[in-house]
């Protein structure tokens, strides 16, 4: 019996400890969501007038390298896959809200909530009051931080399934534009295939 009670006093020391690094998680993403908001509306703003620095960065690196002969097909490949990667790099950014907000929410809610039964029983009915709301905001936060990212994602995954396919089009136009007459890479459906595996 006795040591059954260690157990439980060894997790609830555990989870006291991570109160603060769970509730300060949860602000930075609060604080870090808008950011990444005013972000795709300004990408969305660029895009709406006609400005794709993704791709004209792509296309200026690809212009750098056409005039390089015999590993040029194998170099436009490999250009691509880095621009891909780049482009997934970014998309991860979001998806780590998506998946981390409502995980850190739900820990800054159960975590006071044991503090707060604590404070019950201790008498301490102001405490059990201030986690109470602690993990009701915690919650709040976390689950909106979420959806606002799933919404960004959205939008960036689109650009990007976009962005890459455009890109992938002008890698075809260069290997076939060296006399390796039709282009058999099928850039274009490897590139959509990465996109959506990193979703």
């Amino acid at each position: 019996m006795e040591l059954i009670q260690l157990i439980e006093h060894l997790l609830y020391e555990v989870s006291t400890a991570l109160y603060l690094p769970v509730i300060g998680g949860c602000a930075l993403l609060v604080a870090y969501t808008p950011v990444q908001l005013g972000i795709t509306l300004f990408d969305a703003w660029q895009r709406w007038r006609g400005r794709f620095p993704e791709r004209a960065a792509f296309f200026a690196a690809l212009a750098r390298i056409r005039p390089a002969a015999g590993t040029l097909p194998i170099e436009v490949e490999r250009l691509l896959q880095a621009h891909e990667l780049a482009l997934s790099h970014r998309l991860d950014r979001i998806r780590f809200v998506i998946k981390v907000g409502p995980a850190l929410g739900l820990m800054g809610t159960l975590i006071p909530m044991g503090i707060s039964l604590a404070a019950l029983a201790e008498g301490n009915i102001p405490k059990m009051a201030g986690s109470m709301v602690t993990a009701f905001t915690a919650t709040v936060a976390g689950l909106g931080a979420g959806v606002l990212a799933y919404l960004i994602a959205l939008s960036r995954e689109r650009w990007a399934r976009e962005d890459v396919r455009e890109m992938a089009h002008a890698a075809e136009l260069a290997i076939a534009g060296v006399g390796h007459g039709a282009v058999d890479h099928h850039l274009q459906a490897e590139a959509d295939d990465a996109i959506a595996a990193a979703a």
